[in-house]
């Protein structure tokens, strides 16, 4: 293979360039968002935060509102990502909501989502549909994943649950009780691997006290 035919292998594509100059951008807001809320940030102050001309900015986005709802629309991806992917056939309840609450109760005490959730808060009343996209991308996914694997072991006789919708929120709020709104309000920082353990482990027993099915006699 030539030099040339080697170079052009390498070179990035067109598309493949303009989807990391977009990312570039969406990190650069991110960190000013995040640092500065939503009001208080710029276009200029992402334009240099993110290293591109306020022109290249504009280029993709139209304005700051519309960056805010890229940034919200990664959020929630990543937030369903891996951590409510959840085996109907999977009959240990007990293990698999332990599972569940540990790895989902890290990722949402992580102190730059407690940033992104207060930022959404804020906004939610003049952008409602921002705040629309973050709860039904992001927790309302999440409670559905969890209410069809709940329905999954009715069906299969291991749990005995008249509505598994609010039984998934019910276990999911267990889960963090008392470990994430300090983080929201700045009055504690991100919980330790070990509290975490501890309240899943507390939230998925009172959860199965509920709603294990009786032992057949």
């Amino acid at each position: 293979m030539s030099d040339q035919a080697t170079l052009a292998r390498h070179l990035p594509t067109a598309e493949e360039a303009e989807s990391s100059k977009r990312r570039q951008i969406i990190e650069g807001a991110r960190a000013v968002f995040l640092s500065k809320g939503f009001d208080a940030a710029s276009m200029n102050d992402i334009a240099r935060a993110a290293g591109v001309s306020k022109g290249t900015l504009y280029v993709y986005f139209n304005d700051k509102e519309q960056l805010f709802d890229a940034i919200v629309g990664q959020e929630c991806e990543a937030q369903a990502e891996g951590i409510f992917d959840l085996d109907p056939a999977d009959h240990d309840v007990e293990a698999v909501l332990k599972r569940l609450g540990v790895a989902y109760v890290e990722f949402l005490c992580r102190p730059e989502k407690a940033s992104a959730i207060r930022i959404v808060t804020a906004i939610a009343d003049r952008m409602p549909e921002v705040g629309r996209k973050f709860y039904e991308a992001g927790p309302a996914r999440g409670i559905a994943r969890l209410a069809d694997y709940l329905a999954a072991q009715v069906e299969a006789g291991v749990l005995v649950i008249e509505d598994c919708e609010i039984a998934a929120v019910q276990f999911m709020e267990a889960s963090h009780a008392a470990l994430f709104k300090p983080i929201v309000f700045n009055f504690a920082p991100a919980p330790s691997r070990q509290q975490i353990e501890r309240g899943v482990r507390i939230a998925v027993r009172v959860f199965l006290a509920a709603y294990r099915a009786p032992a057949k006699s």
